[in-house]
């Protein structure tokens, strides 16, 4: 109990507020000499929030409050801290990297966003990632080797831990799939996919495995991986429950905060942790000199390091002038979440934003039919006036626009694929411009998939119905011209093969953020109306 204690001592006096677990589990009985505790800081889907909430120099902090405490303290990220806001799209990652560095990262796993900038992106930015990226389960098929190590061990006085690192296969549809494929389109990147989830599990087996004959005394996974939303297959109590020799999985990708125990293929307990997101919270996993394992969620830093703040300001002032500039105005708020919950809609409803954002497709590419993966929209536009920044918020993908001429079935096809996962969110699913339809919640999805989580076809009865186009129901066999982003239209992201060998009408001519720039300065006279004041849409989308 002298390690617990030496731990509550040191937050009461660091006056840190703590959202605090009963949860103790009793580690493998080891002939102990810890003089100290092993403290473990976890962060997850940071994306690119730098200054947010604990922030990355409030971060900093803690890390150095923990180590004037204790000697043994490792700070490891679970994945997409590059991506998701101005400062990673315009330096294509490298500003967060350069602030990660200065915090001080211990150990660093790729999640499906580090690869938004491309694939030789990415691996330029390997070497510059002070801690390291690892990925046990990241495969170049044609070398059938790992792109990146699958494990570090670090050593704490006479104890070994052992960082493993996962990426979830759905990397190879949540990010643009063509990043992994070669000029054909061949696949030449694989994250052991399959749809039973084996090829993961054997592969996270064998490092797990290698760390262990290392000499490891404790094994976690620092997996983007994730529960709710995610395929089943791959998540993070799927992974636990058919492997062993693992202590804990500290997770990413759900955006999701739990700290919960499950039982590996053996019987014995796991221990499965996540923070949510942008800084909210910070996890801490204490490994006491008794051998138990403690948890912990930090909500507050007592202060902010002066070092990394400086760092921080440097790399965001680079772009500051730019991002400082006026677009528009919004005479209301434009939702993207609840407003009476404060939950996020976008991607299992329809609402204002996802009403906007097709619209200014829909008016700027001049097509039929505009449809909108709602994992693109990121942010809400609150009203005031609007500048750059704003708007890169809420679009920071730099997707390029595309209008193709697809069928009605594939319309169709897209639209049932997006309503896949409804009531559970999708960033797959649809918001639309040109076209209403309703989703029958009663009927179960029939949606097959492949091993990659690609589109196949539709097996059953559809969950989608009464679409219609312009007030007259979609004809299955007519052409339409459909825009929206290339990511979906062009790229297959998010599964959506339905549209591949479509004729392009327009590619790659106009960024999503240049497009809805547009058709606020040129269709809206500069300002958001009170048309978009509906929180939850005008009624494109019908759930019943």
């Amino acid at each position: 109990m002298k390690g617990c204690e030496t731990m509550k001592n040191f937050w009461k006096k660091t006056s840190l507020l703590l959202v605090t677990t009963a949860m103790t589990l009793s580690a493998p009985l080891l002939a102990w000499a810890l003089e100290h505790d092993i403290v473990i800081l976890h962060t997850n889907d940071i994306h690119c929030g730098v200054n947010d909430n604990i922030g990355f120099a409030g971060l900093a902090q803690l890390k150095k409050d923990a180590l004037a405490q204790t000697p043994n303290v490792a700070l490891v990220d679970a994945g997409d801290a590059i991506q998701g806001a101005p400062l990673g799209k315009l330096s294509t990652g490298e500003a967060v990297v350069n602030i990660m560095n200065a915090v001080g990262y211990d150990f660093c796993i790729p999640g499906n966003h580090e690869f938004d900038y491309g694939m030789a992106r990415f691996l330029e930015l390997v070497p510059q990632q002070q801690a390291g990226y690892y990925s046990a389960n990241f495969m170049d098929l044609r070398t059938k080797k790992q792109v990146l190590p699958g494990y570090k061990l670090m050593e704490f006085e006479d104890k070994k831990v052992a960082f493993v690192g996962a990426t979830t296969p759905e990397a190879l549809t949540t990010s643009t799939p063509t990043f992994f494929q070669n000029a054909q389109g061949k696949y030449i990147y694989s994250f052991c996919e399959d749809t039973s989830g084996k090829k993961l599990y054997k592969q996270l087996q064998k490092n797990i495995n290698a760390a262990r004959k290392q000499g490891a005394d404790y094994v976690f996974i620092v997996g983007h991986l994730g529960m709710d939303g995610t395929t089943p297959q791959w998540s993070s109590e799927n992974i636990a429950k058919h492997t062993t020799g693992v202590d804990g999985i500290i997770d990413g990708h759900s955006h999701e905060r739990y700290e919960r125990v499950v039982q590996n293929k053996k019987g014995k307990d796991v221990l499965l942790v996540q923070t949510g997101t942008k800084l909210k919270t910070v996890g801490q996993l204490v490994i006491t000199p008794a051998g138990k394992l403690e948890t912990k969620l930090i909500t507050a830093a007592n202060g902010k390091d002066a070092e990394v703040q400086k760092v921080i300001a440097r790399e965001m002032d680079i772009y500051a002038p730019l991002l400082a500039q006026p677009v528009g105005e919004a005479l209301v708020q434009v939702h993207s979440n609840d407003p009476k919950t404060g939950e996020r809609i976008v991607r299992n409803h329809g609402c204002a934003l996802g009403d906007f954002v097709a619209d200014a497709y829909k008016a700027v590419l001049d097509c039929d039919i505009v449809l909108v993966n709602g994992g693109s929209i990121r942010n809400e536009l609150q009203a005031g006036v609007l500048t750059y920044n704003d708007i890169l918020e809420a679009f920071p993908f730099g997707n390029m626009c595309t209008v193709l001429e697809a069928s009605g079935q594939q319309v169709l096809d897209a639209l049932e694929m997006g309503a896949m996962s409804y009531p559970e969110e999708s960033g797959g699913f649809m918001q639309v411009a040109g076209l209403s339809y309703t989703i029958d919640s009663s009927v179960p999805s029939s949606v097959m998939l492949d091993e990659k989580g690609n589109f196949v076809k539709v097996a059953g009865a559809r969950r989608v119905v009464d679409v219609m186009v312009d007030g007259k129901p979609l004809d299955v066999n007519k052409i339409y011209s459909v825009g929206g982003n290339g990511y979906i239209l062009k790229s297959a992201g998010d599964g959506m093969t339905m549209f591949k060998g479509a004729k392009l009408l327009q590619d790659a001519k106009i960024s999503d953020a240049d497009a809805i720039m547009e058709y606020i300065q040129n269709h809206l006279n500069a300002k958001i109306s009170d048309k978009y004041a509906n929180a939850y849409g005008d009624g494109r989308i019908t759930i019943k």
